[in-house]
């Protein structure tokens, strides 16, 4: 995963975390505007999360961020 990509899962779930506790869920879109303006960098995000690690559709987002945190 990209390094630009990894930085916006860290900072969307810390933003999440900060504002709703640390029992919130994040899906990967998440980390996108409603607006598709980056498509290889949501399908990166949809292949780590979907087919790499076979996540929900929810995940907490302290488990994505250790996720993240330790480059699985």
């Amino acid at each position: 995963m990209r390094a630009e990509l990894r930085a916006k899962i860290l900072a969307v779930c810390e933003q999440k975390i900060k504002a709703k506790g640390e029992n919130v869920g994040v899906s990967f879109y998440a980390f996108f505007k409603n607006k598709n303006d980056d498509p290889e960098q949501l399908m990166e995000a949809a292949t780590w999360w979907i087919q790499t690690h076979q996540l929900d559709h929810f995940v907490k987002a302290r488990t994505i961020r250790e996720m993240v945190e330790n480059n699985l």
